[in-house]
């Protein structure tokens, strides 16, 4: 968690995730956004990447970036739960739940 609040502290890579909210972009069209050099987005790519805010797919000589919206949820949800009474209480039930469920033995 502590890379992608690292990651978002960056003006140009919440810049750069509020481009690929729109939809999935290439290295180009992302830097087609910026006044800054390609090695400078790549290197903000990289970041976010490495903290798990953005996927990368390889498409032919392409890289495609996307944002990992799932990712970027679950790690704020985890930060903010202590935080706030109904998130405790559903996160509490949760791991009830998990502890509570029955194992299933072989014979089922």
């Amino acid at each position: 968690m502590e890379k992608a609040f690292r990651a978002l502290a960056s003006t140009p890579r919440r810049r750069i995730l509020n481009h690929l909210a729109g939809g999935p972009m290439t290295v180009g069209e992302i830097a087609e956004q910026f006044d800054m050099a390609m090695p400078s987005i790549s290197k903000h790519l990289s970041v976010l990447h490495d903290a798990g805010l953005v996927h990368q797919q390889k498409r032919g000589q392409h890289i495609i970036y996307s944002i990992a919206a799932d990712n970027l949820a679950n790690n704020l949800y985890a930060f903010l739960t202590p935080f706030c009474p109904e998130a405790r209480k559903l996160s509490a039930e949760r791991k009830k739940a998990r502890e509570g469920v029955p194992e299933r033995s072989d014979d089922e």
